[in-house]
């Protein structure tokens, strides 16, 4: 399927967010893991998220959808060896999440997923997991997955880079309180991506979890103890939100987006503070944003360390404004489904955008015009995309389903707004 986006003047009216990728992932795993029943509210079901769902009903949970939510009946940690290999698809989360998750079964446990999968880099969480007891390793012997896991969780003590994926520090955390004995995690050098493990231990404390965080040490301290079932709301994203708020700031608009929390933990959360300095209004309402918009934005220099998956949004907002957008400190989203830096270069290039690709991000010059784009297989290169045909019109782009991963009605929420978006 592609999109066909065509030069949008004006938006406006009310959406409600899509519900987060990132907190439906932990919310899933964290209670399959608790002892009781727990109610997931309000979840994301869609291609990544359905992947943690399924790889947890792999391992002996029982989770059923029933209307707008998730019924889960915890295992209290008391995992069951999966049938056969698990396919996680393209979801990088529920593969670093649940390598650690998966030696809490009895036996051996195989993770895979498709191509792009296969390529994420996963040697750093196995030295890790080798130092609290864990036997996990690499099928090919090339740190990446297929990954085999074998059952048995000892505990100890653990360093782990914190500037490879903050994943790969959430997985570790996930899993800690089911070990055998305590388990203290030392983050070594710089700690990108910080809010993400925020959003793990959050999640984690909601669902009764007691464990202590050492900023000083950037050291992680968790107790043999249990998750407890409950009622569990999922709150908004800002990832997938990143579009809706873009597409606001770039147009003339008056848009308000419901289910966006001001004090929530995510990193994209930044998105706001870069379109207000870009030259859009916003404004923060109850549990909602109102965005206006003027038609115009000019560039900005953005530091992206803790908010990776804003970059194909903002390197798009760079595309269309004027003056010069700089985006540093996000070397990390070459790691992500694409080599992220590099296949905005690639297709913002084919839409005549100047753009220089540095080893840390990425440098724009405005002047975006129509194209022919490709997805890359990648769901936030699609959205963002999306946003410079909105501007300048007549942008096409190929294999655009597989928004479907984070954010499955992104074509028909748009167009809700006004924006001439259609899939051919």
């Amino acid at each position: 399927m592609e999109l066909e986006i065509q030069k949008t003047e004006s938006i406006e009216g009310v959406i409600k967010a899509p519900p987060s990728k990132s907190y439906t992932h932990r919310a899933i795993i964290i209670s399959s893991l608790a002892d009781g029943k727990s109610v997931l509210k309000d979840p994301l079901l869609s291609e990544d998220t359905l992947a943690s769902l399924k790889a947890c009903n792999s391992f002996g949970c029982d989770i059923k959808e029933k209307e707008n939510d998730c019924i889960v009946n915890g295992t209290n940690g008391i995992l069951e060896t999966p049938e056969d290999v698990l396919d996680l698809k393209n979801s990088g989360t529920t593969l670093r999440i649940m390598t650690t998750v998966s030696s809490l079964a009895p036996n051996y446990a195989v993770l895979t997923g498709d191509s792009s999968l296969r390529t994420r880099p996963m040697q750093d969480l196995l030295d890790a997991l080798e130092n609290l007891g864990v036997r996990a390793f690499s099928l090919r012997g090339n740190g990446k997955p297929p990954i085999c896991i074998k059952g048995g969780f000892k505990g100890g003590k653990t360093d782990i880079k914190g500037n490879v994926s903050s994943q790969f520090i959430s997985s570790l955390l996930i899993a800690a309180p089911y070990a055998e004995n305590p388990v203290d995690i030392h983050v070594k050098g710089d700690f990108i991506s910080k809010p993400y493990v925020d959003m793990t231990t959050d999640v984690m404390e909601k669902f009764g979890v007691n464990l202590d965080y050492d900023k000083k040490n950037n050291s992680f301290h968790v107790e043999p103890q249990a998750y407890k079932g409950r009622n569990y709301t999922i709150e908004g994203d800002y990832s997938s939100a990143s579009y809706i708020i873009g597409a606001a700031a770039a147009l003339e608009s008056n848009v308000r987006i419901k289910n966006l929390f001001k004090d929530s933990k995510q990193g994209d959360k930044q998105i706001l503070d870069i379109v207000k300095d870009m030259g859009a209004e916003v404004n923060f309402k109850k549990d909602e944003v109102v965005i206006r918009g003027h038609g115009k934005l000019n560039g900005v220099e953005v530091n992206l360390d803790n908010a990776p998956d804003l970059l194909p949004t903002v390197a798009a907002l760079g595309a269309i404004a004027e003056g010069i957008t700089i985006i540093k400190n996000v070397e990390h989203a070459r790691f992500k489904e694409t080599d992220r830096i590099h296949t905005c270069a690639l297709e913002l290039s084919k839409l005549g955008v100047n753009v220089k690709e540095n080893e840390d991000g990425l440098v724009i010059k405005g002047g975006a015009t129509g194209g022919t784009v490709k997805s890359h297989g990648d769901h936030r290169l699609v959205m963002a995309l999306s946003l410079v045909g909105l501007k300048v019109g007549n942008v096409r782009i190929e294999n655009a389903s597989v928004y479907d991963v984070s954010f499955p009605k992104f074509p028909e929420g748009m167009k809700e707004l006004g924006c001439k978006i259609n899939q051919i």
